[in-house]
């Protein structure tokens, strides 16, 4: 029974082997295989050449993706989380979901009759939006008014 009582610790993980770190597996001697100093300089080149010189506020990315959306877009006054821009990468237009609202210079007093309504097709004087998704993950990120300006409410920013 005495034997019994004492239990072999080669099981153990601290006694089974000499745990090696990944750290002691890596040769610092040859050059990484993806790494180039000069990446950054060569990333702002190619921003510089694709604005063509025009200046952006944000560069705009996928919420739940991080894929770029826009390169060259400009902030709204009042809404600052909200941007507005021309041209777009990776982004599709949902044709099965029209917004319409009614623009009005008597929104503030009419604002709960009057808003995004689909069937409100009285008024000359209405604005027809359709939602734009990310083309990657589908993630819903703004609207496309009828002048074709994209109008931005839910991406990530980043300086430009």
């Amino acid at each position: 029974m005495e034997e019994d009582g004492k239990r072999d610790n080669t099981d153990s993980p601290t006694n089974s082997q000499q745990t090696v770190s990944d750290d002691d597996e890596i040769d610092y001697t040859t050059k990484p295989e993806f790494y180039d100093p000069d990446l950054d300089d060569k990333d702002e080149r190619w921003i510089h050449k694709k604005r063509q010189g025009r200046d952006s506020d944000a560069v705009l990315s996928c919420p739940a993706c991080f894929i770029t959306l826009c390169l060259e877009c400009q902030r709204h006054e009042k809404y600052l989380t909200q941007y507005r821009a021309v041209f777009v990468v990776n982004c599709k237009i949902g044709n099965d979901k029209v917004l319409k609202q009614n623009n009005s210079r008597s929104r503030k007093r009419n604002r709960g009759t009057e808003g995004f309504d689909g069937n409100d097709a009285r008024s000359t004087n209405i604005e027809t939006f359709k939602q734009v998704c990310c083309s990657v993950c589908s993630t819903e990120v703004g609207v496309i008014d009828q002048d074709e300006v994209y109008h931005f409410y839910n991406v990530l920013p980043s300086e430009s």
